[in-house]
Formats: C-alpha cells, structure tokens, sequence
C-alpha cells in the first residue's frame, strides 16, 4: 500500500506573546532575542487549556481536510513532550474526536517527536493493514518553562498540527532517518518536578552538525538529489541554526520553510505547523519533493523524505 498525507490541520492558541511583552519582566530585549534566535513572538495558551485542547483541535481540522471521519481512522499516535504521565493525550484525542476503533498513544522524542510519530504510524499501517491513521505534534512548552529564566523563557511556544496518513496512487512517505545519542541526555531535559533545563551552546552545535547530516541521508536513502528537493521544512528551534544548515547544504534559501519569527520552539509541533505555513504560502501540490528535519532533546534526530500527495487519495 503506498502511503501518504491526505488531510493537514493544526492549532495555535488565540494570545500573542511578543519579545516586548517578555521584556517587561525580563532582563532582554526585542533585538537581543532575535538577533540570537530569529524569535519574534510566540503562541501562548491559556492556563486553562490542555496540549489535549490543541491536539484535539488540530485532529479535528485535519479530518474535515482528508474528508473523512473518525470512524476512517484506526491509529493515532501523537508525538509530544508536555502530555500527562497517563493516560496519554492520543487517548484523549481518541474519544474527545469519537475514533473509538483506533490504537492510541503518545510517543515521546521532543523535538523529533512528529517525525517518531510518523515513522511509527506509517510502519504499524503497513503491518496492520490499517487504511488511515492521525500523526500528530501536539505542545504546551509554556507549561514546562521557569518564567524568570532568559535562557530558556524567550524560547518555546505553543500549538499543535496533525496530519492524516492514508493511502495515495503514489508512495508520499519515500524514507526516514532516525536516531538517538542518549551520551547527549543530560544537555536538555525536564526532571520530573522541575522546568527545562539546557545547555545552549552544546545543544547549538549539536544541532548545527546534525541537521544537514540527516537531510543528506534521507535523500540518499529515497534515491534522491538536493538539486531535486522542493522544499525542506526543519524543526524551528533557532534561525542561526536553520541558516546554518541551509549554507553547510547549499539550498537556496527560498526553499526553506521558516515560522519560527511567529511560532517560536513549539517542539514537536513545529514541523506540522510549518507544512501548515508551507501550504498556506501555495508551496504545496501533489509532486512536490519536501524532506522534513527535527532534532532535540535525548538527544534524538529525525528526518523524513516526503512527496506531497494531497488531493490524490483514494
């Protein structure tokens, strides 16, 4: 069965939250974050809404994309790093959008989080016959962030994107490059009752040394060439390193998808939010050759080689 996306929906909470509104209560300033990140604003959710509120949201638009129901879909996974302990926020979804026939659960790589997701959804489908599944990227980083530390404060927002898997007249899902160096555990991570806690510049050179690594591989593993990449959609955790990546792979920078300026670090929703923005900027039609590229806390890496097959489902 060839597989692909054949619906896309996602969920940014309603609040803005600027630079200035940050430095009204921290040591920083406008040009001091974006200069250092390429961060503008960010999404913030309320204390009264749950990643399983955005999540939820972000299924629900996907389906109505795709045209089908819940009753279509027989997996959900969902990739996310700020979901309760249990039950996971894939069995939330699952009742809250009524897909009582699917196999439920979260998966938890951070930032890589969707790209795991997808990874596994499109494996269990092949396995298990099952003709539709939800992959989504789901995040509350405000909930998990110490407010009063600049390093890590000015970093993360919320928000939540979904994808349908389903099957298409050709292959959409061509190769995945997955991986993990638990070595890196201790440069990012969230004790259990503490907020995030990174070593910045470890986590920089990681991910500068990482990205172009994994997109290189995942076009040779599809049989692929960088001259015939579309589009290459990266997790958005920081502008220096998506520009970095981009010289070190000699794409045009027309070819990158950037909404960090907007989104911020949504974690692992940030990669089905810029195939939002992608979409929305007419980038998307079926043929188009993207590869998408996530790296985070574990620390873990993932990248996929994609060909867009929306409106080619059947």
């Amino acid at each position: 069965m060839n597989i692909g996306i054949v619906g896309l929906g996602t969920s940014l909470p309603e609040h803005r939250m600027t630079n200035d509104d940050l430095a009204a209560t921290l040591d920083t300033s406008d040009e001091w974050i974006r200069s250092r990140t390429g961060i503008g604003a960010r999404r913030i959710a309320d204390d009264a809404v749950d990643v399983t509120d955005l999540a939820t949201e972000a299924a629900q638009k996907a389906l109505a994309d795709a045209n089908l129901t819940a009753d279509d879909i027989g997996l959900i996974v969902v990739g996310t790093a700020t979901g309760r302990a249990f039950p996971s926020t894939a069995c939330i979804v699952q009742e809250r959008i009524g897909a009582l026939g699917a196999t439920a659960f979260d998966i938890s790589a951070a930032c890589s989080g969707f790209i795991f997701a997808l990874q596994t959804a499109s494996s269990m489908m092949t396995a298990t016959g099952s003709k539709h599944a939800l992959v989504i990227g789901a995040e509350k980083m405000s909930s998990i962030v110490d407010w009063s530390d600049r390093s890590t404060a000015i970093l993360f927002g919320d928000g939540a994107g979904a994808v349908v898997l389903g099957p298409t007249e050709q292959q959409g899902l061509n190769a995945f490059e997955l991986g993990t160096d638990g070595r890196g555990a201790h440069l990012l991570f969230k004790n259990l009752d503490g907020p995030i806690e990174m070593n910045g510049r470890e986590v920089f050179k990681f991910a500068v040394r990482k990205l172009p690594d994994i997109v290189e591989k995942v076009i040779q593993k599809a049989d692929g060439t960088l001259d015939e990449l579309d589009l290459l959609i990266p997790h958005q955790a920081n502008l220096r390193i998506i520009d970095a990546a981009r010289e070190r792979l000699g794409i045009a920078e027309e070819k990158v998808i950037v909404t960090i300026d907007e989104h911020a670090n949504t974690s692992a929703a940030s990669i089905p939010l810029a195939l939002e923005e992608a979409r929305r900027q007419g980038r998307l039609s079926p043929g188009t050759t993207l590869v998408l590229a996530g790296f985070g806390a574990g620390l873990t890496w993932g990248a996929a080689y994609i060909t867009w097959t929306k409106g080619e489902n059947t």
